[in-house]
Parts: C-alpha cells; sequence; structure tokens
C-alpha cells in the first residue's frame, strides 16, 4: 500500500501490544508511514521501543483533557511533520476509570458521562485538533475506530459503549460531507469479535461461531485501516468497513 510512505500517521489507544491500535502503528510502519503513538500510560514507551526510533514517536495522553489533545498534535507535529493519518482508536476502557456493565436504567449520570468521554468525546477532541491542518493542506486520512455494536448489532448491558460507537459513524458521515471538497477522507472501521489481551473468555468464544469459525486478529482489522489511510483510498469517504468474519450477516449464530 503505497500512498501512506512518508506521511505522518497518529494513532491513539496503542498501548496495548496485542491491541489493534499498535497493530495499526505496526503496519503503517511496515509500509513506510511516519508514525506516532499514544495511550493514557507509560507502557506506550515500550510499543516505541518495539517500533523503532526511527521515523516514530511516542507520548502518554488522556484524550479526555483538551490540553493533552493539544500537547500531542504539537510535540507530534514538531517531531514527524504535519499529521496527514488520524487513527482514532483509543476508547471502550481507560487504566483506572473502571464501569460497572449495567442496563440504562440503572447506569448512574457519572458512569454516562465517562463513557461517552472516553469514547466519543475523544474522537471528535483529536479530530478537531487535526483538521485545520489537513483542510489547510488540501489532504488527509481520518480512520475512526468504531464497532459493530451500535451500528450494526447490540449487546445487553451496552447502551453507552453502543451510543458511543453509532455516534462515531454518525460524526463520520456529517464530517465526510463538510470535509470531502477539501481533500479529506473519513472513514470508519467496525470490528467484531476480535481477539486481543483484554478478550474475555465468552468473546472469545462467540468468536468461534462466526461463519469463519474463529475471533478475528488485530492484524485484521489494521489492513481495513491501512487501506482507508492511504492514498488508494481517495473515493471512499463516510464508510462503516466491518470487520467481523461474517457474524452480522448471519441469523443463526449458535449450533443448532
Amino acid at each position: 500500500m503505497a500512498g501512506v510512505r512518508g506521511r505522518v500517521a497518529l494513532v491513539t489507544g496503542a498501548g496495548s501490544g496485542s491491541g489493534i491500535g499498535f497493530a495499526c502503528a505496526k503496519v503503517l510502519k511496515a509500509q513506510g508511514a511516519k508514525v506516532a503513538i499514544t495511550s493514557t500510560t507509560d507502557r506506550i514507551h515500550d510499543r516505541h521501543a518495539e517500533l523503532g526510533a526511527d521515523g516514530t514517536f511516542a507520548t502518554t495522553a488522556d484524550l479526555t483533557r483538551q490540553a493533552d489533545v493539544d500537547r500531542l498534535v504539537a510535540q507530534t507535529e514538531a517531531a514527524l511533520g504535519p499529521i496527514e493519518i488520524l487513527v482514532n482508536n483509543a476508547g471502550m476502557v481507560q487504566t483506572g476509570h473502571d464501569t460497572e456493565s449495567l442496563g440504562l436504567a440503572d447506569t448512574p449520570d457519572a458512569d454516562w458521562a465517562c463513557g461517552i468521554d472516553i469514547n466519543l468525546t475523544s474522537v471528535f477532541r483529536m479530530t478537531r485538533a487535526v483538521l485545520p491542518g489537513m483542510t489547510a493542506r488540501g489532504y488527509g486520512r481520518i480512520v475512526q475506530m468504531s464497532s459493530v455494536t451500535g451500528p450494526v448489532v447490540g449487546i445487553p448491558t451496552s447502551s453507552i459503549y453502543a451510543t458511543a460507537k453509532a455516534g462515531i459513524l454518525g460524526m463520520t458521515r456529517a464530517l465526510a460531507i463538510d470535509v470531502g471538497p477539501k481533500g479529506v477522507t473519513v472513514n470508519c472501521v467496525g470490528p467484531g469479535w476480535i481477539q486481543t489481551g483484554s478478550s474475555s473468555e465468552a468473546e472469545i468464544t462467540a468468536g468461534r461461531y462466526t461463519p469463519l469459525g474463529r475471533p478475528g486478529r488485530p492484524e485484521e482489522v489494521a489492513h481495513a485501516v491501512l487501506f482507508l489511510a492511504a492514498e488508494e483510498a481517495s473515493y471512499m469517504t463516510g464508510q462503516l468497513i466491518v470487520v467481523d468474519g461474517g457474524n452480522t450477516i448471519q441469523e443463526y449464530k449458535v449450533a443448532l
């Protein structure tokens, strides 16, 4: 995928060595992009060491804080150059913020606010921060990590997460119309059951009931991100690419 070579890419939520964010960073780096990565904890520096220092940058940032977002963008551009690719992967959970999965009627205001802030408002902040530079230069690729949960299907007691991920898709489609004439594309990837270090046994089992008979791998999501991040995806915008092993196309999801 030659269309990311030499481009500056920022990938959020890349702290886990077995996660989708770091898989995206590795694939982009392998294809010649200059890559910045961030997470909320110091383990991001371990990921940086794995990537290698040449053409890369890493720092911690809490994307629920506007000051951290501004600092992240400024430091990335000082280290690597203007950001041309943004992969908004951070979300789902944040280290140090534990919330219980509850039905909507039992959800406290604080849990709702925290979940929306981590999963949706952080994407808004990051996207807003890079857009002026992208539109001024007439080029940009924004790839949002949505999910099948919310835009396509639902899971019990996941109202906050589903709302946020559906919101990301709505934001993507509206923004794609706004910035398309300015050379910026905005798209979503919707993973299904992907096996990472944080996957529960129940989630891994669910992955075995997909048409492909297994949960997905982070790098399989990363290659969809790579395409959307590349120059070659120049006529795709406002779209959701589902990477779920065909799970959402089947009615029977269990052995009969």
